[in-house]
């Protein structure tokens, strides 16, 4: 169904290939999750096989691929429309009408379907992917969760015979996330549809995965087979793979069930060494007093229903908070009414007492910041390196300290990089970059994790949690379970604009299947949540690996401590 012969592609200005020699057949009816580090040319993979590369983003592409027998050099995407359905990245650069039915109706239309057809096959996307309750809203109204399923299903009511999704759960809650990945599994199976998905949170859907497609880098050679195979040379694991490798099972298991089966003999090794060990972060309470509160938060949208209804919630220095919640529940208008930039229609926020509101926008900078879901937003310059020296210049610190934070999260990223040319985490890494750049003693962030690899959040968990020692608070909001495991010390619950449980990550995570990490799931019921955790624990048993671990974690904490202290 899609076939790569020789193929590499150059953009325009590069000096090296952004694909090499990639040579591949995709049968029908399989589905192929393509895996990789940030910026390894999965975006770049997927935009030929739709076209997309080169017609629209211009650069050379050498050698040829075939969709469904149309050689995508000579049928720009216009002419692939009925054979491949594309959900980028981005939702909002794909939409091309105001409201949800009409969108799911726009590509139906230009195919020129009947109208009974069209008007069947709305109703059951709405269905399938749950948007019956938001049909009628504008899209612009919608949440980024609630987006990204529109655009999957503009995308899935052409009934087309290839699906291309660029990162499709990144925005979703992990319940939403499970029924769109179940919905492309029926169509692989029920209706032969050939997907091809990208995605870097791959504990959600390696199990639904015939096959693994991974890149390491540019110039070097894609890796194609079944998914145990290929994961167990890859770059980027889910922790069930993790786990695995580090348990020494063979055949490594890509799903929790498989891995449920191996576990016994590991189980009972932790639980003999983890009394004198067992210490997780986020078990901890907070450890210091509370710098930002909301105090009856409500809020609603031109004479809307209320988004939150009156939220008390307090984040405190020296912790890192984690809310959660399904897509809509009001995650991020509670970050910004936190940040100060939204005054809530009842209720108060405050920083130490005094409210936020009342705190300029240049003052308030240097007080609470805010990392939004869209990076770009906050991004105007021509290249990366000029954003960095402006971070600088504003945040009054010594030049080169934004890039400094920058590399410690994407190594080797271009500085001369235009901001629009790069993916979606390296987009968002350089505003992250940007916000912690001014040393705020509040730093917010909307969903950090979207488009970044394990590497990165690993580098990001460290950055954010050794802020957390030198007394900066940071509240996140996030679907990604495996990164909240991680990092947060203790978790809120939004739902429909509520605080429904607010307790230590642990207490929250393993009580819940639906938030519940990976090594939590296959380890139960143990209380584990990180492959780390469980690392330490075994290295704990054995005196000489104990040894070099503690040797290890000090130099670890030093280098974690070293950019906050750094901007002080």
């Amino acid at each position: 169904m899609i076939s790569f012969e020789n193929v590499s592609v150059r953009y325009a200005g590069a000096t090296s290939d952004a694909l090499t020699d990639v040579n591949l057949v995709l049968p029908p009816g399989e589905f192929c999750l393509v895996v990789g580090p940030t910026g390894s040319g999965k975006t770049t993979l997927l935009g030929a096989a739709t076209g997309h590369v080169p017609h629209f983003t211009g650069g050379l592409l050498r050698g040829r691929v075939l969709v469904g027998g149309r050689d995508t050099r000579t049928h720009p995407p216009r002419e692939l429309a009925d054979v491949v359905g594309t959900v980028g990245q981005r939702p909002m650069d794909g939409f091309v009408t105001d409201s949800v039915e009409d969108e799911l109706a726009f590509v139906m239309e230009s195919l020129a379907l009947e109208p009974a057809v069209m008007r069947r096959r709305v109703e059951e996307t709405l269905d399938l992917l749950g948007l019956a309750d938001v049909r009628r809203k504008s899209l612009a109204e919608l949440s980024s969760g609630q987006q990204q399923r529109v655009a999957i299903g503009a995308a899935l009511t052409a009934h087309p015979q290839v699906l291309v999704l660029d990162e499709p759960t990144s925005a979703l809650d992990p319940g939403a996330a499970e029924d769109v990945l179940a919905a492309l599994h029926r169509l692989v199976h029920d209706l032969g549809v050939t997907v091809l998905l990208s995605e870097h949170r791959l504990e959600r859907v390696v199990q639904y995965a015939d096959s693994v497609l991974s890149l390491t880098g540019p110039g070097d050679p894609v890796r194609y087979g079944l998914p145990g195979e290929v994961l167990a040379e890859s770059l980027v694991v889910p922790p069930v793979v993790a786990l695995g490798k580090l348990a020494g099972w063979s055949p490594l298991p890509v799903s929790v069930r498989d891995a449920r089966r191996l576990a016994p003999a590991l189980v009972q090794r932790l639980e003999d060494v983890a009394p004198a060990v067992q210490e997780s972060s986020a078990a901890k309470p907070p450890t210091g007093d509370p710098l930002l509160s909301a105090h009856g938060v409500w809020q609603r949208y031109r004479n809307g229903p209320a988004v939150l209804r009156g939220v008390d919630l307090d984040v405190h220095a020296g912790e890192v908070l984690a809310i959660m919640g399904r897509n809509g529940a009001g995650k991020s208008t509670l970050l910004a009414a936190l940040q100060g930039g939204l005054r809530p229609e009842r209720g108060t926020v405050t920083l130490d007492g005094d409210p936020v509101h009342g705190v300029s926008a240049r003052a308030r900078r240097r007080l609470v910041s805010l990392v939004p879901q869209e990076p770009g937003d906050l991004l105007y310059l021509d290249t990366v390196e000029a954003e960095c020296a402006q971070a600088d210049s504003e945040s009054g610190i010594a030049p080169g300290s934004t890039l400094a934070l920058l590399t410690r999260l994407i190594p080797g990223l271009l500085t001369e990089t235009d901001p629009r040319d790069l993916s979606e985490g390296q987009r968002l890494s350089l505003v992250v970059a940007i916000q912690l750049a001014g040393g705020p003693r509040v730093i917010l962030l909307d969903e950090p994790t979207r488009g970044l690899d394990y590497a990165a959040k690993d580098r990001l968990t460290e950055m954010l949690t050794g802020l957390a020692r030198t007394g900066t608070a940071v509240a996140l909001t996030s679907h990604d379970v495996e990164f909240v495991a991680a990092t947060a010390d203790r978790v809120a619950v939004l739902s429909d604009g509520e605080v429904i449980t607010e307790a230590p990550t642990a207490e929250v995570v393993l009580s819940s299947p639906t938030y519940a990490p990976q090594v939590a799931k296959i380890l139960a019921p143990g209380t584990w949540l990180t492959v780390r955790q469980v690392e330490a624990v075994l290295r704990a048993g054995d005196p000489l690996h104990s040894a070099r671990a503690d040797r290890a974690g000090r130099a670890d904490q030093a280098d974690v401590l070293s950019a906050p202290e750094a901007l002080r």
